[in-house]
């Protein structure tokens, strides 16, 4: 079975948020590790490091840590389609066991387009997360990274 047919059987997260800001910089915040440290991650797991080879084929990584206890969780993937500003499509997957057991490997899709009036639509999918536990796990867990995207997009002077 390939990973598009593994991940297909799976169970798909699918959020769309309206950031008040330009697709570029939405796109900067989704593509260059030293933006992403800033906003990448949840309230309660932000990311403290990351890396990526930014290309078709090219690996990423990435380690959220615990304010609060500080465990570190790392994840990475490869990079499967990049068209600038648009689409990025990559591999993600957790390095060790995570919520049910042991991890999976899953598809996260970032769509980008002008919305209407100004800003940007971003339509993210993450496809192929192992259960519906995983499913209410990562939903609180982008929907919190998104609020600090959001929260970093409204900064003065980021653009």
């Amino acid at each position: 079975m390939t990973l598009a047919e593994d991940v297909a059987t799976r169970p798909t997260l699918h959020i769309q948020r309206v950031f008040d800001a330009p697709r570029a910089l939405v796109w900067r915040a989704w593509t260059s590790p030293e933006i992403m440290v800033l906003w990448m991650g949840p309230v309660e797991w932000p990311m403290v490091s990351g890396s990526g080879d930014f290309c078709v084929g090219g690996a990423w990584r990435a380690c959220l840590r615990s304010p609060a206890t500080g465990e570190a969780l790392w994840q990475g993937g490869i990079y499967r389609e990049i068209v600038p500003e648009e689409r990025l499509v990559f591999t993600f997957k957790w390095d060790e066991a995570h919520e049910d057991g042991p991890p999976v490997d899953t598809l996260v899709t970032v769509r980008l387009s002008d919305a209407p009036g100004g800003g940007t639509v971003m339509d993210f999918t993450h496809e192929g997360l192992k259960s519906e536990q995983s499913l209410t796990g990562h939903r609180h867990g982008w929907t919190s990274t998104f609020d600090r995207l959001e929260a970093f997009l409204a900064q003065d002077g980021v653009s």
